[in-house]
């Protein structure tokens, strides 16, 4: 064949595609349990800094999850769960949003940290650009913040992707998610907030130039603590009578 001719050009190209395709899906198939393990990892470090712990690697954080979170629920709209640890680690919220809300699973974790029970709920929402999504974690009470995680997936650099730093995680510690008439209300992300460290509001201050982002994670918040109301209102029917 001329090697000179359009034809061979074409040819080569074809064949070059082929072979590259075929290497890059080799590559993908390759690497994909190494990435899964690593999705998996990063899922469980995110699990664990709700309630503190926030210093240990990727290497290590199925020993220390397997540690700290004693039990994992899936929990149904009438407040009973079934235990299920498997089950809620691997429910994936962002395929769980596209299903009807009585087709949605709902998973929990119950954690022991230095003595003391916490309650983490998984978080996912809409931000300005795409997803955002985290954990927040319960004291005992059924109603105080011990700590959350934010993540997002296209936040604006400097604007709504700072809730992922810790200084504005740290805003929600100690709030309540329970109003002073016991109904849930989660937290709101207040633009303009004056509040101060008020912890009994229900508000928190918002980021500035970032209104759609926080009006998100306030929207995150009621959507997805909604499913877990009679749970929690039960749970803490439970602590009340065993105090």
């Amino acid at each position: 064949m001329n090697k000179e001719s359009n034809a061979y050009t074409f040819l080569f190209a074809a064949v070059m595609v082929i072979i590259v395709g075929a290497l890059l899906a080799i590559a993908a198939t390759s690497l994909k349990p190494m990435q899964d393990v690593n999705i998996k990892n990063e899922k469980m470090q995110n699990i664990l800094a709700t309630v503190g712990i926030t210093d240990i690697t990727r290497e290590e954080a199925q020993a220390k999850y397997d540690e700290v979170i004693q039990q994992a629920f899936l929990v149904n709209p009438d407040g009973t769960a079934t235990e299920d640890r498997d089950g809620a680690f691997n429910v994936d919220l962002k395929n769980e949003l596209k299903k009807k809300v009585t087709e949605q699973k709902f998973p929990l974790f119950v954690a022991n940290n230095g003595g003391k029970k916490f309650y983490i709920i998984p978080l996912r929402g809409s931000g300005l650009w795409d997803a955002i999504w985290g954990y927040i974690s319960l004291d005992e009470d059924m109603n105080t913040i011990k700590g959350v995680v934010f993540d997002h997936k296209g936040e604006t650099p400097g604007l709504g992707a700072e809730i992922t730093q810790a200084w504005f995680q740290e805003r929600f510690i100690n709030e309540k998610i329970f109003d002073a008439n016991g109904e849930l209300v989660g937290v709101t992300v207040a633009k303009g907030y004056t509040g101060g460290d008020d912890k009994e509001d229900n508000k928190v201050d918002a980021i500035s130039g970032a209104t759609i982002t926080g009006d998100g994670v306030t929207n995150m918040f009621v959507e997805r603590l909604a499913h877990y109301k009679n749970f929690l209102k039960n749970q803490k029917s439970q602590l009340a009578l065993n105090n």
